[in-house]
């Protein structure tokens, strides 16, 4: 290979983001700070409530705080690289910045895959063994399965990104997307790439797959143990404690099926279409996930809201 051909890892990489379209690009960098900022807010509050309430010092608010501690570190990591590019048309990235920042975004994700998991087996025990609930999810068991989230998404990322990152980029260097996203770098690469392939299948499986049926299979016996409640007030109490917990479910994986499950346009110039509802899809995932997650758990659930309101009033009466 020659290697005036290959990418210097000095170089970098060029983020095409919305370049081509500049108008789009100074209406999307108002609605994405925008965004961003309820984001910080939201999930920012979240963190405060369940951490200084005694009242939600138990297993699922504590799983609640990492989640939007989660959305906070995932939005981070790439929601201000995408308002610098719509302010730097074709901005270059370096080498190293866009590992780090692949890392964290697959990380964040796949944590979030295996929280959310966790939080389903939270609601089942609480519903369908509520006896056995203070000692099945006791404090030395919902510590170390929320650390062990973060540890696998974290493990997963290390890999996946080694495997990209050790790959030789020949010519072009511009990655057609707002952030180094794994697919879209992995285009670049001038070798046989059939082991990231296999091993981003894997991950797929493991991070996805098996979530979506531990969740599915924990919902149905909810579901089962819910209906036989004979009181309607009962069914709809027990209903309410893991009703915001599914919404967020649908909402995360059903963009991710919506994202990848759509049929490729053959014509070109559809391609060139879909490819721009790709990235504005994409771009959109990334932000409306984490906004709408403290949203959904604000407005289902009654304690979440009282405890925001005693947050308020103490401030209140300290000033």
């Amino acid at each position: 290979m020659d290697r005036s051909n290959r990418t210097s890892p000095m170089v970098g990489f060029i983020l095409l983001g919305l370049s081509a379209h500049p108008r789009l690009e100074k209406m999307f960098f108002l609605l994405i700070l925008l965004m961003y900022l309820v984001i910080l807010l939201g999930n920012g509050v979240l963190i405060l409530v369940t951490t200084l309430d005694s009242h939600l010092h138990t297993p699922m608010y504590f799983f609640l705080g990492n989640l939007s501690f989660l959305d906070i570190c995932y939005t981070t990591s790439s929601v201000p690289l995408i308002l610098d590019s719509f302010l730097t048309p074709r901005k270059t990235i370096p080498f190293s910045a866009c590992a780090v920042q692949m890392f964290l975004s697959f990380a964040m994700g796949a944590t979030e895959c295996v929280l959310l998991g966790m939080m389903a087996f939270d609601r089942y025990v609480a519903i369908c063994n509520p006896l056995r609930y203070p000692e099945v999810m006791s404090k030395s068991a919902y510590m170390p399965m929320a650390a062990g989230s973060w540890v696998a998404g974290s493990t997963t990322a290390m890999v996946q990104t080694s495997l990209a990152m050790r790959l030789p980029f020949c010519g072009d260097n511009i990655v057609n997307h707002f952030t180094c996203e794994i697919l879209a770098v992995l285009k670049l690469a001038c070798a046989d790439i059939s082991i990231n392939v296999i091993s981003m299948a894997v991950a797929n499986v493991i991070f996805l797959g098996v979530p979506v049926l531990f969740i599915s299979f924990s919902y149905v016996f909810i579901i089962a143990t819910i209906l036989r409640i004979p009181s309607a007030e009962g069914r709809k109490k027990a209903f309410s404690t893991c009703s915001a917990h599914l919404t967020v479910v649908v909402v995360f994986y059903g963009t991710i099926l919506f994202m990848y499950g759509k049929p490729k346009s053959k014509d070109p110039l559809g391609a060139d279409k879909q490819d721009l509802s790709d990235k504005l899809i994409s771009l959109f995932y990334g932000v409306v996930t984490p906004m709408l997650n403290p949203i959904i758990y604000s407005l289902r659930n009654k304690d979440v809201k009282a405890a925001v309101r005693n947050l308020v009033f103490r401030k209140h009466l300290t000033q």
